[in-house]
């Protein structure tokens, strides 16, 4: 088996893998505070629950935008099961060609969704992914992964809201019906979820254009693929997504594992080289 962690600043998605397939995942709240033994101690009650044996696993893949929680759970892939594990950054092929100015920056979520969708939809591609932030990303027929935009996310902006004025309260993230609305709570939730609605739509549309120019062909189809635990929700609100795939980043772990597998010195030590392909 194999287990996949996708360390996001929210929460952390796990996935299991057996046979080429997913068997199960689980979500989990990101905390910097839990040592590799408290969340091993998590991580052993969820196998329990599913009637799985931890010693089954023989490798582990991590993508990580938190660095405080990649000891942690470096620590615990050591200490649980035995292997030291392949973690998305410098030295791992992933297919694409980055065209960043530093590919350094780019974020190996982004890198990991890239590599999904490119596999799963193929063609020009934007992803994007409604996590603690929004970002999207550019990926052309060939491969290449060509930037994107990152925006505050839905939970960002409604703390901001909350936390920065005296009288505004915290709401649940969910649509009100209208935008012409009678309270302050409803208010506040029309403005963020419709006013995210009317981002995506205006980014996608722009993206699509300078994509467009990008590969020199006008009227090329530009799929857009959205992920992440929000995804559902905006996507019923806006013109512009074609799928939801809120697997597609345990997904792309699973398949950039497959491209760097074979090239573990034995199975406790991850391959490493200069800069991420």
């Amino acid at each position: 088996m194999l287990l996949a962690f996708d360390v996001g600043n929210s929460n952390i998605v796990l996935g299991v893998f057996e046979n080429g397939r997913m068997i199960t995942n689980w979500r989990l709240e990101t905390d910097n505070k839990k040592s590799a033994d408290e969340y091993g101690m998590i991580v052993g009650q969820l196998f329990r629950y599913e009637g799985l044996d931890m010693s089954q696993v023989k490798d582990v893949i991590i993508s990580t935008v938190v660095p405080s929680v990649l000891y942690t759970l470096q620590h615990l892939c050591m200490k649980y099961f035995h292997r030291k594990a392949i973690v998305i950054g410098p030295g791992i092929k992933t297919g694409l060609v980055v065209k960043y100015d530093n590919p350094k920056q780019v974020g190996a979520d982004r890198i990991v969704n890239a590599v999904a969708a490119h596999a799963k939809y193929g063609g020009a591609l934007i992803v994007i992914d409604f996590g603690t932030a929004t970002t999207f990303c550019a990926v052309t027929a060939k491969a290449e992964y060509i930037g994107g935009t990152i925006a505050p996310g839905l939970k960002i902006s409604s703390e901001a809201l909350f936390e920065k004025t005296s009288k505004l309260p915290k709401v649940e993230l969910e649509e009100p019906g209208r935008v012409i609305n009678r309270n302050t709570a409803t208010s506040m939730q029309s403005g963020l979820v419709y006013g995210h609605m009317g981002m995506v739509d205006y980014i996608v549309r722009k993206m699509k254009q300078e994509l467009r120019e990008y590969c020199g062909d006008p009227d090329m189809e530009v799929k857009v693929i959205a992920t992440g635990g929000l995804a559902a929700m905006i996507a019923q609100g806006t013109d512009s997504i074609d799928h939801v795939d809120k697997m597609l980043t345990l997904e792309g772990l699973k398949l950039i594992y497959d491209k760097n597998k074979k090239l573990r010195k034995h199975d406790s030590e991850p391959c490493r080289s200069e800069e991420m392909e």
